[in-house]
């Protein structure tokens, strides 16, 4: 038996001896007389130096109650689990902790900074979808030798759709400057209320020179058939001025075009008038459907002229005869 094991066995015999006195009249006889604690203590510590000193003599080597390399234990092996992980586990394991650190956040965001959140998203995903509506050019500007004084109406070309508007569309044709193809000058088949229903920026279309001024700047162009864009393209001085029609006239034209407001008229006039589906006779007769259903291009309607603009150089119509005006004479026999 080792020294510090025979000292830690004698120490615990002392402490059963002092803890239970009953223990000590093992060794006392009923006739003697009780021993005073006193002495009960002294007898303790003379056999606990007896132990000590025959465990001495068996060994020895000197007794060490206490030694700091009991203090020094052996280093705990932190994130054993961890290091053995491959790195493509461990990434994984840190994104779904960043996702769930992320949804969590979110959970506890004020509505305010949610909503300045959302906003900002917004405001990005607009700008990357106009980044991604632009179309490059096929030549530069600074390349172009084409000037708009070269230009004649009447005149067929390639382009190329650059952006749309609300109002038309931007052609380059590779002149100094772009061309405005505008919404009446697509197509007389339905009423194009904006251009995204028949163009998209980089298509390639074919268009006819309607106008140019090389003085502005400005150049507009037509996608009209030629045969359309031939039987409107009249002399202004045979065309009736605005100034010689008065409201109240009554005047006989042909539909040209309907839209889902009404239809435009050809009144022989500088500009066409404008018809509104409620100044038709018919208006009410179809329960609640578009104008193309009592209104078809190519019918000749006869009308009344309800107002003209000399500024805006607008004519309206109605097709409903005012009821101010005298009607026919009819002879009583």
């Amino acid at each position: 038996m080792s020294i510090s094991t025979r000292f830690f066995s004698v120490a615990l015999v002392c402490a059963a001896l002092v803890c239970h006195q009953p223990a000590t009249d093992a060794f006392i006889t009923q006739s003697t007389p009780p021993i005073h604690s006193t002495t009960t203590t002294a007898l303790l510590q003379q056999r606990l130096a007896l132990h000590v000193t025959a465990a001495t003599q068996e060994n020895e080597e000197d007794l060490v109650l206490y030694s700091e390399e009991d203090d020094e234990m052996a280093p705990l092996k932190r994130n054993a689990r961890w290091n053995s992980l491959s790195p493509k586990v461990k990434l994984r394991i840190m994104n779904e902790a960043h996702e769930r650190a992320i949804a969590n956040k979110k959970k506890r965001e004020p509505s305010n900074d949610k909503k300045r959140r959302m906003m900002m998203h917004f405001k990005k995903a607009q700008v990357t979808k106009k980044r991604a509506s632009r179309v490059q050019r096929p030549v530069a500007f600074t390349n172009r030798t084409l000037l708009l004084s070269e230009l004649e109406p009447n005149a067929s070309m390639n382009g190329t759709v650059i952006s749309l508007v609300n109002f038309g569309a931007y052609v380059d044709v590779g002149s100094e400057c772009d061309g405005l193809l505008h919404v009446s000058q697509m197509t007389r088949d339905f009423f194009v209320e904006h251009p995204r229903q028949v163009l998209s920026p980089g298509d390639c279309v074919t268009v006819t020179v309607r106008s140019v001024n090389p003085e502005k700047k400005k150049l507009h162009l037509t996608m009209l058939p030629r045969e359309y864009w031939e039987s409107n393209n009249e002399n202004d001085e045979e065309r009736i001025p605005l100034d010689e029609i008065d409201v109240d006239d009554e005047l006989w034209g042909e539909i040209k075009r309907v839209t889902d407001y009404g239809c435009y008229v050809e009144l022989g006039a500088q500009v066409d008038g404008f018809l509104h589906f409620m100044d038709h006779p018919l208006f009410g007769t179809n329960n609640g459907g578009p104008p193309s259903e009592f209104m078809n291009t190519g019918d000749r309607i006869r009308v009344w002229v309800a107002d003209v603009d000399m500024d805006k150089k607008r004519i309206k119509l109605t097709a409903i005869r005012p009821t101010h005006l005298p009607g026919p004479r009819r002879d009583i026999y």
